[in-house]
């Protein structure tokens, strides 16, 4: 049977698994830059905080990526990972 069916990822799936390699990588990095120094972080991206003050309602907003050679290392993992299942 060559047309047979296969199921879509999701893209929740992706993000979830995206999400988990790059904690697990920046906790791993975190307890292994005193003993490799070239683990540190070596970039920071990301929106400043920007605040919309409604007098009833305050929102904030903004995001900062930082990315290390484990952040990397475990987005790639899971992008791997996701590719597998």
């Amino acid at each position: 049977m060559p047309n047979a069916y296969k199921p879509q990822k999701s893209l929740w799936l992706l993000f979830v698994l995206l999400l988990v390699g790059a904690l697990v990588g920046d906790a791993l990095g975190a307890i292994l830059i005193p003993y490799l120094p070239l683990l540190k972080p070596f970039t920071s991206i990301g929106l400043a905080p920007a605040t919309a003050d409604l007098h009833f309602l305050r929102l904030t907003f903004g995001f900062t990526l930082t990315l290390g050679p484990m952040t990397a290392l475990g987005l790639l993992l899971g992008y791997f990972l996701y590719r597998k299942l």
